[in-house]
Formats: structure tokens, C-alpha cells, sequence
């Protein structure tokens, strides 16, 4: 049996629900939560784009696998550089060893300062997205000539471990091969927090789970004001701080921006 209820009752009905149990209310608030995002250099995921990098831009007739291999080196030389001038821990990534829980002394070291900045950097061996490097089994008109075509193989992913500003606690992982793949993994609940913190706001939080707040309207507030433009500044920042480098002629002469893409992300 079906039963019609009129909106005017309805309305009635909530009016006066609110005022018999509004002091027993509990406000709920919603946000994304752990989010996890591909970057993709705009000018360099496909081979043709690579050979054309490095013989009209960098000057390269031939490209081989050690002209690429190049680049990672020079890469892997930055990234120990950039470690020891930071005093920064670059460690291997141990097998059974869960990455944020070995990172959380250091995370938690920085919040007590309230600095913001990379805390640690993990190095590990995995498989990415990288280029294969073949000469034509027949002669061409040119001797240069050779083959790139997509592969996956093994080598060292990068693991930053920073504490953003606008963005909390959050990792960025870099491919060390070409075409440099990044990841970020982020959280909705870590932006929150930081804005909570901003405007001065007391609240009480247990992992990512907000308990309490002394302005349910500015948390819904900041809640409601993650958006793709933030996300993207910072990513952006980020990744030109700690990604592979290119000179200002390569950078000039091509798009080196990065479109970004969702690989997870959870409500």
C-alpha cells in the first residue's frame, strides 16, 4: 500500500522536528578524501614527440638508449644534490616496510615547526611507462633513423614526502626515465585542515576523520572550495620544483606543461 504525503506537510513536519531536537543535531559534512593523480608531459608522452625533442631541439642526430639514459642520469645526480644541500633523508624503500608509517617521525617533526617543504625522499625500483630504442631492420634514406615505441621496464621511482601549504601532507612520485610520469597522492581532509588553520578555527581531528569543529559552517565552507585550480597551482609548483629539469631553450621551443589525470579518487 502506497501512501501520498503533501510537500506543505512535509515542510511542516521537518519545522517541527527541528525545533523539538535541533539541540541534539549533529552536522555532517562531506569531502573528497584520498586522491591520487597522473601527470603527463604534454610535449613528450608519444615517441614522435621524443625524437623530435632531441634531434631539432637539443641537437641530437640519433637517438639511443644512451642518449636517454643521459637524462635519468642527470636526473638521479639532481635528486641526491638536492637531498644532501636539504639535509633531507634518501633512503631505499624496504620490502615490508609501509612508506608512511617510516615517514611519520619525520612528518610530524615538520608540523611541530610548521614548516612546509619535502621532509623525505624515498627511492624505489618499479615498474613504469618508459621508450624502446630499435634500429630499422632495413636501411632508410636516413642513417639516424630509429625506431621509439612505448615500453615498461623496471627502474628508480622517486618517492617526495612534503608538507604543503594549501595542501597538507602529500607524496609525489617521479618516474626517472623518459617521459618522466609523475604521481601525487593527496588527501581532501588534509586541504580542510589547512584552512581551519588559516582562519584560526579550533578543531578536534583523529586521522582523517573530523570530530569536532568550532564552525560546522567553515568547515563545510572549506569543504566546498577544494577545487581542480587549486589542485592543479600546486601541482604545478611542485612538480617544477622537484621534476626533472630542462634547460630555458628546451623549455621555450616546447610544451613542457603537464596535463593531469585522475587515477582514484575517493568521496
Amino acid at each position: 500500500m502506497a501512501f501520498r504525503v503533501r510537500p506543505g506537510l512535509v515542510g511542516m513536519a521537518m519545522e517541527l522536528f527541528t525545533q523539538l531536537f535541533g539541540d541534539l543535531l549533529a552536522f555532517v559534512y562531506h569531502c573528497f578524501d584520498r586522491i591520487v593523480i597522473y601527470g603527463y608531459l604534454s610535449g613528450l608522452s608519444r615517441p614522435e614527440q621524443v625524437v623530435h625533442f632531441f634531434r631539432q631541439i637539443v641537437g641530437v642526430p640519433a637517438v639511443n638508449k644512451e642518449i636517454l639514459s643521459q637524462r635519468t642520469a642527470d636526473y638521479q645526480v639532481w635528486v641526491e644534490a638536492f637531498a644532501r644541500n636539504h639535509r633531507l633523508p634518501i633512503e631505499w624503500a624496504e620490502k615490508g616496510v609501509r612508506k608512511e608509517d617510516h615517514v611519520l617521525p619525520w612528518q610530524r617533526r615538520m608540523a611541530r615547526k610548521g614548516a612546509y617543504g619535502v621532509y623525505f625522499i624515498f627511492k624505489s625500483m618499479e615498474q613504469g611507462a618508459t621508450f624502446r630504442v630499435t634500429v630499422p631492420k632495413y636501411a632508410s634514406k636516413d642513417p639516424n633513423y630509429r625506431i621509439l615505441a612505448h615500453q615498461r621496464s623496471r627502474f628508480t621511482h622517486y618517492y617526495f614526502y612534503l608538507r604543503d601549504e594549501t595542501l597538507g601532507p602529500m607524496v609525489m612520485r617521479v618516474a626517472s626515465f623518459f617521459p618522466f610520469r609523475t604521481t601525487y597522492y593527496l588527501n581532501g581532509h588534509s586541504f580542510i585542515e589547512q584552512e581551519l588553520k588559516r582562519a584560526q578555527i579550533g578543531f578536534r581531528k583523529s586521522d582523517n576523520a573530523f570530530l569536532a569543529v568550532d564552525d560546522v559552517a567553515a568547515l563545510q565552507a572549506a569543504a566546498d572550495k577544494l577545487s581542480p585550480e587549486i589542485i592543479r597551482k600546486r601541482l604545478d609548483y611542485w612538480t617544477l620544483i622537484l621534476g626533472p629539469k630542462f634547460s630555458a631553450k628546451e623549455r621555450k621551443q616546447l610544451n613542457l606543461s603537464r596535463f593531469y589525470a585522475i587515477a582514484q579518487i575517493e568521496y
